[in-house]
C-alpha cells in the first residue's frame, strides 16, 4: 500500500472530476489518499507520492486555488518527493497543457523527482478526461507493482 497526495489545480471542475476519479481508482487497491482542493505545503506528506492534477488558465497560467502553493514551492528544497503530473488542456490554445508543465518544472527546479513523463489530455479528443487519466494511472500503477 502506498500513499497519494492528489494536488488539484482547477477553474472549473474538470480537474476535480479527474481527481475524484484517480482517488476511486487508489482507494479501490487499498492505497491511502488525500485530495486537496486548495492545497498547502503543510498539509501535504513529502514521503507520499504527489499526483498533479491541474488545467491551464487565462493565457497558460496556472488556475488561482493553486498560485500560492506552487509560488511557495519554489523556495523549497523537495529532494524527497516523487510525483506524477496529469495536466488538463484544449490543444486549440497555443497555451496547451502549459500550466501542468510550470508545475512539474517548479517541483523539477525543487529537486522533486518525476515517476514516468506526465499525460496531458486534450479534451477535445476526450470529451471525459476522467477515463484517459484513470487508465494511465492504472497502467503506471501495473508498471510500478511489477518492478517493485
Amino acid at each position: 500500500m502506498a500513499k497519494f497526495e492528489i494536488i488539484v489545480g482547477s477553474v472549473l471542475g474538470a480537474s476535480e472530476y479527474v481527481a475524484d476519479a484517480l482517488q476511486e481508482t487508489l482507494l479501490s487497491q487499498t492505497h491511502s489518499v488525500a485530495v486537496h482542493l486548495t492545497p498547502e505545503l503543510n498539509n501535504l506528506d513529502q514521503s507520499a507520492t504527489w499526483l498533479i492534477c491541474t488545467s491551464t488558465h487565462g493565457a497558460g497560467d496556472l488556475p488561482d486555488n493553486i498560485q500560492a502553493f506552487a509560488e511557495q514551492l519554489k523556495t523549497l528544497n523537495l529532494s524527497k518527493v516523487t510525483f506524477l503530473v496529469i495536466g488538463l488542456g484544449d490543444s486549440s490554445y497555443d497555451t496547451y497543457c502549459y500550466g501542468s508543465i510550470q508545475m512539474e518544472n517548479i517541483l523539477l527546479n525543487a529537486g522533486a523527482k518525476l515517476l514516468c513523463p506526465a499525460l496531458h489530455i486534450d479534451v477535445l479528443n476526450h470529451p471525459i478526461p476522467e477515463d484517459v487519466a484513470v487508465e494511465w494511472l492504472q497502467s503506471w500503477l501495473n508498471t510500478h507493482e511489477q518492478s517493485a
